[in-house]
């Protein structure tokens, strides 16, 4: 089966989105600083925990967002627009460093899936953007492309946090903060798009007879 250009033109944009909801600099920055003082083994351990947390996350919300709004009577825009203003804060909080340094673990804590992977890594503003993804896609061969780029985006997060102290030694920390504040910045701009596509499905609905 031969794709069209415009489906590989979705492909990439679904894939890129990701990348700014799942932010690989934040998380790979995030690992270090909870997982710091553990022994090389535990990190490492805790790195694959990670990262399969964050790929059974996105992988069980891209594809629950049909039934979950079916079960709740929530219309796409209602969700769109609270979506958007839920990421809008979190992006915001992250290019202001607010609750970054918050994140710190007890000692002998599992902190790997919980809180790493969900809420921090895979939070709210993402968990409703993946829902509001896999609630718009239609047809089976779209549905595929969009997960597979949601896919591709969440093996892409856990590269980062598997290479995250090689990262860390390459840029440096200053560099790095500034990467993810600069990626941040442009997540709200994400969030105001969504935020303005729920504004528009709202008004362009027909009101329920």
């Amino acid at each position: 089966m031969s794709l069209t250009f415009e489906q590989i033109r979705s492909f990439f944009h679904v894939y890129i989105q990701m990348l700014f909801l799942l932010a690989p600099f934040f998380s790979s920055s995030i690992f270090l600083m909870m997982s710091d003082g553990m022994e090389p083994l535990q990190r490492r351990k805790a790195a694959i925990r990670t990262s399969l947390g964050v790929l059974v996350c996105i992988c069980v919300f891209f594809f629950f967002g049909k039934p979950l709004f079916s079960v709740l009577g929530i219309t796409l825009p209602a969700f769109q627009i609270g979506t958007g203003c839920v990421l809008f804060l979190s992006s915001i909080m992250r290019v202001l460093g607010i609750g970054i340094q918050q994140h710190h673990r007890n000692e002998n804590e599992d902190f790997a899936v919980v809180p790493l992977a969900i809420p921090i890594i895979v939070g709210p503003g993402t968990i409703g953007a993946l829902l509001v993804l896999g609630t718009a896609v239609e047809g089976i061969v779209e549905t595929l492309l969009a997960f597979a780029a949601v896919l591709c985006g969440g093996l892409t997060v856990a590269v980062f946090i598997l290479l995250a102290e090689r990262i860390e030694r390459l840029l440096g920390q200053k560099l790095l903060a500034t990467i993810i504040k600069v990626t941040a910045l442009m997540l709200t701009a994400l969030a105001a798009q969504i935020i303005f596509d729920g504004i528009k499905g709202f008004f362009s609905t027909p009101p329920a007879a």
